[in-house]
C-alpha cells in the first residue's frame, strides 16, 4: 500500500492581473495615502477568487502587468506594501467579526439555556398539577420550544464561525504573498 502525503508546492501559484495604470488597482474614492489605499472592489474580487482556487498550504504570488508604469519611485515596493496592508487590514476585520460572532454566540447560549430551563420547569410543574392529554401536549410543546431557542447558539458554534475563520486565514496568506509589478510586453501584431 502506497501512502501519498501532501507536500508543500515549491513554486508559488501565479495570479496575473493586467491593468493599463497602477491606479486602476486601487479605489479611486479612497483619499488615503498610497500604502494605505483600498483595493478596487473588482480587483479584490478577482484576486481573492483566484487565491481560493489553490490549496491553502500552497504559496501564491501576484504578478501585475502594467501598460504604463508611473515615473519615478519604487513602484514594486509601494504596490506590494499597499496590497499587503490592505489584506492585513481585511484579516483584522475578519478577526473582529469572528470575536463579535462568538460573543453573540455566548450570549445566545445563556439566553437559550435560561429559556430551555424555564420551559422544562414549567412543563414539569404543569404535568404534576394537571395530569392528562392536554398537559402532555403543552409539556411537549414547551420542550420543543425550549430546544428551538437553542437553535441559534448551536448554529453559531457549529457552522457560522468556520467560513469567517477560513476567510481570515485566506487574507492572512494574501497579506504575505509576493507581489511583482512588471511592464506589460507589447504583443507583436
Amino acid at each position: 500500500m502506497q501512502h501519498r502525503f501532501k507536500t508543500r508546492r515549491a513554486s508559488p501559484h501565479r495570479i496575473q492581473v493586467f491593468v493599463d495604470r497602477i491606479e486602476q488597482l486601487f479605489n479611486s474614492m479612497d483619499p488615503s495615502p498610497f500604502p494605505d489605499k483600498d483595493l478596487d472592489e473588482d480587483a479584490e474580487e478577482f484576486i481573492v477568487s483566484w487565491v481560493q482556487e489553490f490549496p491553502t498550504t500552497d504559496p501564491i504570488s501576484l504578478v501585475i502587468q502594467v501598460n504604463q508604469l508611473p515615473a519615478g519611485g519604487d513602484v514594486q515596493e509601494s504596490v506590494q506594501t499597499a496590497i499587503h496592508n490592505y489584506f492585513a487590514y481585511r484579516m483584522k476585520l475578519k478577526g473582529f467579526e469572528l470575536r463579535r460572532l462568538l460573543k453573540q454566540g455566548r450570549t445566545s447560549v445563556f439566553i437559550g439555556l435560561a429559556f430551555l430551563s424555564a420551559c422544562l420547569l414549567i412543563s414539569h410543574m404543569l404535568v404534576r398539577q394537571w395530569p392528562g392529554t392536554w398537559s402532555d401536549l403543552v409539556q411537549e410543546s414547551l420542550t420543543i420550544g425550549g430546544w428551538v431557542a437553542m437553535w441559534r447558539p448551536m448554529e453559531i458554534f457549529l457552522y457560522e464561525w468556520w467560513p469567517i475563520r477560513r476567510t481570515g486565514r485566506l487574507y492572512q496568506k494574501m497579506s504575505r504573498m509576493h507581489v511583482e509589478v512588471k511592464k506589460r510586453a507589447v504583443d507583436a501584431i
